[in-house]
């Protein structure tokens, strides 16, 4: 047997080719000025936040101040907490009785909306009949138009309405209701269409198969899976309408001396403004415009996970 071995395999070639150097990738060579590109995105950031973030501290500080303190520095940290403020702004201001108009509204607009919103969506998402996608892109039309063109027929519609119902009618809690409804469906729909285009259709074939109805199937076994997504939806829907004005402005008048004022608390804040600017009562008006902020910062920082996960679940799945 023999013993020789091979030499000239253990010796590195010293003249073999060289490969050519690969020319990186687009991917590669954007991820490369990722660094740049992140500084850019989380400096953008960052000045945006400083804009939101400053005209807020400015009137919440603004809100424990007075005129004078208000007009020497106005970025000074008070030199006496004081709440008077809240309470001229609460009683004197009338903030209360707008608050409450609008917490009323609210209510029963976000319910409505929740409910019909995310049952046309699911019927749309999950079931295929004809007309099916006429009635869809029908909504995403209904979120394309601009409310401002539709505010002539919207007023003569509700003031009709009056005529057969005064519940229905012009400063009317229903009537202004009804209309929230129909301006916030169209991106309901459309946002909750997709999301449950993403939910696991074994799951509605087991509760089927197990003797559930169809309405059984979404209140007890869909709808809770969208759990995240109805939260994301409902918080675009409270901020929408909370901060809404030019609805309340245009529906909710008083159409005599015997009706109540059921303004909504952004015509409150505007009635405040030009009622504190005579009365040079600045404070006043910064502390409205905190009570005003407080409900929706509270809300959104509760269930600020819920959105993000809403917002992104689609995507993901």
């Amino acid at each position: 047997m023999s013993t020789k071995t091979d030499k000239t395999s253990t010796i590195p070639a010293q003249n073999s080719p060289v490969a050519p150097a690969r020319r990186p990738l687009k991917e590669e060579r954007f991820a490369d000025r990722g660094g740049v590109i992140n500084v850019f995105s989380h400096g953008f950031l960052a000045v945006w936040a400083i804009m939101i973030i400053l005209p807020l501290v400015w009137v919440v500080l603004g809100s424990f101040k007075d005129n004078a303190e208000i007009g020497g520095s106005a970025w000074s940290w008070p030199s006496h907490w004081s709440f008077s403020a809240f309470g001229r702004a609460w009683s004197k201001g009338g903030i209360g009785g707008y608050f409450t108009n609008t917490l009323i509204v609210l209510a029963g607009s976000l319910t409505l909306t929740m409910l019909l919103g995310a049952m046309a969506a699911y019927v749309l998402a999950r079931y295929e009949f004809r007309g099916n996608r006429i009635i869809f892109y029908m909504f995403v039309a209904g979120a394309m138009f601009p409310v401002y063109l539709a505010l002539v027929p919207l007023f003569f519609m509700v003031k009709n309405l009056g005529s057969i119902s005064p519940l229905l009618g012009l400063n009317s809690y229903l009537g202004l209701i009804l209309v929230y409804v129909a301006y916030s469906l169209p991106f309901t729909v459309f946002f909750l269409h997709s999301f449950f285009r993403t939910l696991p259709t074994a799951v509605h074939e087991a509760a089927m198969m197990d003797g559930c109805s169809h309405a059984r199937a979404f209140f007890q076994v869909m709808l809770p899976m969208a759990k995240s997504g109805l939260i994301s939806v409902g918080i675009f829907n409270v901020l929408g309408q909370w901060n809404q004005y030019l609805l309340p402005v245009t529906l909710m008048q008083q159409q005599g001396g015997s009706d109540p004022d059921r303004s909504m608390l952004a015509q409150g804040l505007v009635n405040l403004a030009s009622t504190s600017g005579y009365a040079s009562d600045f404070p006043g008006l910064f502390a409205g415009m905190t009570i005003a902020m407080l409900p929706v910062l509270v809300v959104y920082l509760s269930f600020q996970k819920q959105v993000q996960s809403g917002l992104t679940s689609a995507t993901l799945k």
